[in-house]
């Protein structure tokens, strides 16, 4: 791993926060998300700091959790450790967060953009949860809020198919909040720079409201999402899954 796999950056009252492993597709494994979930904490403590932007480096916004690192024994932290992936899918950073998405966000990337608040996206950007097509679940958040999110039948649909949609089809479903023809984050430093010149109380105090119907409905979801995505985890099928698309081969399910 990179000695930096998480940047922090600040400018004024917006914090930068990039995923920085565009050599794995900016997969996260157990020590990244210990370094964003350290980001997120540093955020979340500084007064000054108004506003983040999560953005990554390279062609790929997240492919993800990392495989390999599932396959050697890793799952455990990278699931299910303090604010379970990323260190923040399922934690309350009380401040606005947006993600700044270029290219693929997929799987647990996809999942890290579902527990921002608004969404800047490039115009090649594309969302999706391919856990199905490698024996798991998209268990850090994705399985349910997708559904909060968008209409049933086509959260249904790209739960159980794994194919992404679009970053056009995204916004006309209300998931992305603006489009870019090129690079997502000077577009995402201005609606940032836009919130943070509001009042702090008044902008906790609306993220709060706006946050409270689906986090009464999450609370609800977690414990039964970490049962059923604990069973998979242990599964046969989940280390075939991962070593199938690592070697790139069609997968032996055994349904055990």
């Amino acid at each position: 791993m990179s000695e930096n796999s998480i940047l922090f950056d600040r400018k004024g009252p917006v914090a930068i926060i990039t995923l920085n492993r565009p050599a794995r597709r900016n997969a996260i494994d157990a020590a990244t998300g210990d370094q964003l979930r350290q980001a997120a904490d540093r955020f979340a403590a500084d007064p000054d700091l108004r506003v983040a932007i999560l953005a990554a480096t390279g062609p790929v916004f997240c492919a993800g959790m990392d495989l390999k690192a599932f396959v050697e024994g890793e799952a455990e932290d990278i699931l299910f450790g303090e604010g379970r992936l990323g260190g923040f899918v399922s934690r309350l950073v009380p401040k606005p967060m947006i993600a700044a998405v270029q290219g693929p966000a997929l799987a647990g990337g996809f999942e890290l953009v579902l527990a921002c608040d608004l969404v800047v996206a490039s115009r090649d950007a594309r969302f999706g949860l391919p856990e199905s097509r490698i024996g798991l679940v998209a268990g850090a958040g994705g399985a349910f809020r997708l559904g909060q999110m968008l209409p049933r039948a086509l959260a249904t649909e790209m739960l159980l198919t794994g194919a992404p949609i679009s970053a056009e089809q995204a916004q006309a479903h209300g998931l992305v909040n603006r489009l870019t023809d090129a690079d997502p984050l000077p577009e995402a430093m201005e609606l940032a720079q836009q919130i943070a010149a509001n009042a702090p109380l008044s902008l906790a105090a609306s993220l709060e409201l706006s946050r409270a119907a689906s986090l009464m409905h999450d609370e609800g979801c977690w414990a039964l999402n970490d049962r059923l995505l604990r069973r998979l985890v242990d599964s046969r099928d989940a280390v075939e899954g991962a070593r199938a698309f690592a070697e790139r081969r069609a997968p032996v399910w055994q349904g055990d």
